[in-house]
């Protein structure tokens, strides 16, 4: 069985969609199975993997009137899938807000392609909402990309503290798969502070691996690529590879 993973920090601009998208595809170099799911109504990393167009996709899903196979889509990565998003999937929240079973959508939308991959990477919108909900429902593990700033570590605490409220009822087997660095500027005192502070507390649960604030990682989406197609030699290509290595390290530690 594959593991699930999703990325969620409530705070846009932290490099979530840039990391999912990266991680993916490092993942699937290394000769993993993967699939990316954009569960955020932006629709950042549809078009930042070069998806579009985005329907039918992960909202079609959901309502029923598009199958799993109509979906998902294949990308210009070997090994890596998504499964798209649209503006339609900002009706979802409004539309799950009375079901019963509001909060397991996503999940029951997986279950039956989760064995097909080695990981599935679900991508949430910057918030703790109801989208948000699902994912966290629907995984094994959830991933914090964590920017280097004091704002940062205020949210930090908030979104831990939601963490546990699934474990202790939506989704017992959440476990907290690690906390990373993005947009990292070693010339500032700041950056440096937040690493030592949030690395001190909050221990085994940090990454080693930090990734550097890079112009590449940014024009990358752009052009509807990875940074692994679009600038393999770049800082930050060498920092998310790196990353994946150590995530993979940790998993087969049973860290993560």
């Amino acid at each position: 069985m594959g593991s699930i993973c999703v990325f969620v920090n409530q705070k846009g601009g932290v490099g979530k969609t840039t990391s999912a998208i990266n991680i993916g595809a490092y993942l699937a170099e290394a000769r993993k199975s993967v699939l990316l799911v954009d569960f955020d109504a932006q629709a950042n990393l549809t078009s930042g993997i070069g998806a579009n167009p985005p329907t039918p996709g992960i909202y079609e899903l959901l309502s029923g009137s598009a199958s799993t196979e109509e979906v998902i889509k294949k990308t210009d990565v070997k090994n890596l899938d998504v499964i798209p998003a649209s503006l339609d999937l900002s009706g979802a929240a409004v539309e799950l807000i009375d079901q019963k079973e509001r909060n397991y959508f996503l999940k029951k939308a997986l279950a039956p392609i989760r064995d097909r991959y080695n990981y599935i990477l679900i991508d949430c919108p910057p918030s703790l909402g109801q989208l948000t909900m699902n994912g966290l429902a629907a995984a094994d593990y959830v991933l914090i990309p964590m920017q280097c700033e004091y704002f940062a570590m205020e949210g930090l605490q908030q979104l831990l503290f939601t963490a546990k409220g699934v474990q202790k009822g939506l989704n017992p087997s959440l476990k907290i798969g690690g906390i990373f660095f993005t947009m990292y500027d070693p010339r500032t005192r700041l950056a440096n502070d937040v690493i030592k502070q949030v690395s001190a507390h909050y221990k085994d649960a940090v990454f080693n691996t930090i990734i550097p604030r890079n112009i590449r990682l940014s024009e990358a989406p752009s052009f509807g690529m990875p940074i692994s197609l679009y600038d393999p030699q770049c800082p930050g290509a060498r920092a998310y590879h790196a990353l994946v290595q150590e995530l993979l390290r940790r998993e087969k530690k049973g860290v993560m």
